[in-house]
């Protein structure tokens, strides 16, 4: 009779073809939390046309009412769409994932699986509310007559960009937040300090030169300038050195998630 040896870790070299193996299991967690993302609630999927639409209802009124600044041309609203939607994706997405292990504690402790299936679940759920909000943005370009440019064939390189860089956030703060509870309580800060330090209701040319570069250290900022510029077109440029600067630590932030998160996974179920 051959022997079962159960494991808590498959073999390094194993971690990754199970992706392929397990792959229905991830899509059974992203309709799970698909499901109960709008049970019990009144609207339901509306909610993904309301967030999106109250937010640059403030954003428009504060930045292109009260403050006056520049829209670069283009009807306020859209600007502030162009720059909301790729950051409620990372926020929401980043919110979520880093308290999932927390909360699959018994899937987490009792089965084997890719652990970062977790993380991952909840930021591929994103992506479907991502694309219901993008709606309201294509109504809004029909109505004001907004003309589309060819570099909206651009568009899918930043959304790969913001995608990446909430991977890469996601399997960071979610190992952090395993062993370090204290990261529920800065994550929601840094989220909402992020709000403000990155373009979404205003434009980057508003930025003084002297700050650039500083400003660019958050990834979220080159990724929205891309974003914009490939909705948009060339009257909202890119400013290269940073966006440069922001992909680079994107890629940094990218692997160092997925490094952290395969250190620490085989300590989860002890931690949790």
């Amino acid at each position: 009779m051959n022997d079962i040896i159960i494991s808590a870790e498959r073999e390094r070299s194993n971690y990754w073809a199970d992706f392929l193996r397990y792959r229905e299991l991830l899509l059974f967690m992203v309709w799970r939390d698909l499901l109960v993302m709008y049970k019990q609630t009144v609207v339901g999927v509306a909610w993904a046309l309301l967030k999106p639409t109250l937010t640059m209802l403030i954003f428009t009124f504060i930045f292109g009412k009260v403050a006056s600044f520049p829209s670069l041309g283009v009807p306020y609203p859209v600007l502030v769409l162009t720059g909301l939607l790729p950051w409620l994706f990372f926020s929401a997405g980043v919110g979520e994932a880093a308290n999932s292990l927390l909360t699959n504690k018994q899937l987490v402790t009792k089965t084997y699986y890719p652990r970062m299936f977790t993380p991952i679940s909840a930021i591929l759920v994103n992506i479907v509310e991502m694309f219901i909000s993008s709606t309201l943005l294509v109504l809004l370009m029909l109505y004001y007559q907004v003309p589309l440019h060819k570099t909206i064939l651009l568009l899918p390189l930043f959304i790969l960009m913001i995608l990446a860089f909430t991977i890469g956030a996601s399997l960071l703060f979610s190992a952090l937040n395993v062993k370090y509870r204290d990261f529920r309580y800065i994550i929601p800060f840094v989220l909402q300090l992020g709000l403000y330090c990155s373009p979404i209701g205003y434009s980057s040319t508003i930025i003084p030169d002297k700050w650039k570069l500083l400003f660019y250290l958050n990834p979220v900022s080159g990724i929205i300038d891309g974003f914009r510029w490939s909705i948009l077109g060339p009257g909202h440029p890119i400013y290269w050195p940073g966006f440069l600067l922001s992909g680079s630590i994107l890629v940094g932030c990218f692997w160092v998630g997925i490094w952290y998160f395969r250190k620490t996974e085989q300590f989860f179920a002890d931690w949790i």
